[in-house]
């Protein structure tokens, strides 16, 4: 079992990435840049935002952001700006760039109904933690609780703020970047510690 939220609480915080090391690129050049930088990398910590839906039978039109983190450093890609729409598109089809996260299935069908494609090339977490033996989704803070002792709080009113905003604000640029940051360092202790057969 993956420690309980109160247990996580208790333990130090996880150090997570500070916001000189966020980029939002907002030019074509700037999202050429980060792309180049993304697909040499090859692995990727991945997540998507949404703007919440709070009323039944609401579609959400998201993603509306979408966060791709290497090991020392994460971008957010806002996909109302259009250069920064196809570059996520490109890297979200892309069998070269591996996409590590969390509970994917839900971005997989937000995908193909906001951008007609395929989220290909990915690594579900939650997958590997069930094989391991976890009952349940896991998740992010479980997972950061269960494998580096350390605590993951999520903020609730980030989660459900406006991430369809133009400019989003520094709470959620942390909150979105280290979402992805923290499911690629889970991936690296899996991998030090010899659980992943990937």
């Amino acid at each position: 079992m993956a420690p309980t939220k109160a247990e996580t609480i208790l333990l130090p915080a996880f150090p997570g990435l500070s916001p000189d090391q966020i980029h939002v690129p907002k030019t074509a050049p700037e999202c050429e840049a980060a792309m180049q930088e993304i697909f040499a990398a090859g692995v990727v910590g991945f997540d998507t935002e949404a703007k919440p839906t709070f009323k039944v039978g609401e579609k959400s039109s998201g993603p509306h952001v979408v966060q791709f983190a290497l090991t020392d450093s994460a971008y957010i890609l806002q996909l109302h700006r259009k250069s920064c729409l196809k570059m996520a598109a490109d890297l979200i089809a892309s069998k070269q760039v591996l996409k590590v996260g969390f509970g994917l299935k839900n971005d997989h069908g937000q995908i193909r109904h906001r951008l007609g494609i395929q989220l290909n090339h990915v690594l579900d977490l939650d997958q590997v933690f069930r094989k391991l033996g976890y009952r349940g989704q896991i998740g992010v803070r479980g997972a950061i609780g269960a494998l580096l002792n350390q605590s993951f709080p999520k903020s609730k009113s980030v989660t459900t703020s406006n991430w369809a905003a133009f400019k989003l604000t520094p709470r959620q640029l942390l909150y979105a970047a280290n979402d992805a940051f923290a499911a690629l360092k889970v991936m690296e202790a899996l991998q030090a510690e010899g659980r992943l057969d990937h």
